[in-house]
């Protein structure tokens, strides 16, 4: 299914899904072009997955270079519109995990993200929004990890009710939050 689709397909359940969701689609008709690319540097289409193990007691991280704090795996589009696909292979490069599959073919959450300026080999890169859909994904937590140093210098599993003492982002954990309480319903499907 198409990107668009999908997003278009996403059903809402807060009014901050609804709002991303109206502005991403607008984004998306205003830059055809270049949405899934990261030469539109106002915003630009990615992807996450927010990976747990098997019985849901623990999440996967990786300790990302940039932000310096733990966080979901995911990253740019760059040019591809399979957004499942995105996240899967963000998932592979940046932890080494390939025993993962996905819980549903379908988005679990839609936000806009806010990235602040910052370097990123030698070049500033500045602010912006990701446009960013999130997948939930189930991983064997008992295999070994990697970093991807380019990116992270760090993966591990941590437990789902201890993410907001390894995530620095207080802004991340409503978001890890909304997503975790709707694993669930996607197990019993």
């Amino acid at each position: 299914m198409d990107y668009r689709d999908q997003i278009r397909a996403f059903v809402p359940r807060t009014d901050q899904e609804e709002n991303d969701k109206r502005i991403m689609l607008d984004l998306i008709a205003r830059y055809p072009q270049n949405i899934l690319l990261r030469d539109n540097e106002i915003a630009h289409i990615t992807s996450s997955g927010i990976v747990v193990n098997e019985s849901f007691t623990r999440v996967l991280f990786v300790h990302h270079n940039i932000y310096k704090t733990w966080a979901w795996t995911g990253g740019h589009a760059d040019g591809g519109s399979d957004l499942l696909g995105v996240a899967l292979r963000e998932v592979m490069e940046e932890t080494g995990e390939t025993e993962i599959r996905p819980l549903s073919d379908e988005i679990i959450s839609l936000d806009i993200l806010p990235v602040h300026g910052h370097y990123k080999n030698g070049k500033y890169v500045s602010a912006h929004l990701h446009l960013n859909a999130t997948y939930a994904l189930v991983g064997d937590d008992s295999l070994p990890l990697r970093a991807k140093e380019d990116e992270n210098s760090g993966a591990a599993w941590f437990r789902i009710d201890e993410i907001e003492k390894y995530s620095d982002e207080s802004h991340m954990i409503p978001v890890y939050q909304k997503i975790f309480s709707r694993i669930p319903e996607l197990y019993e499907k």
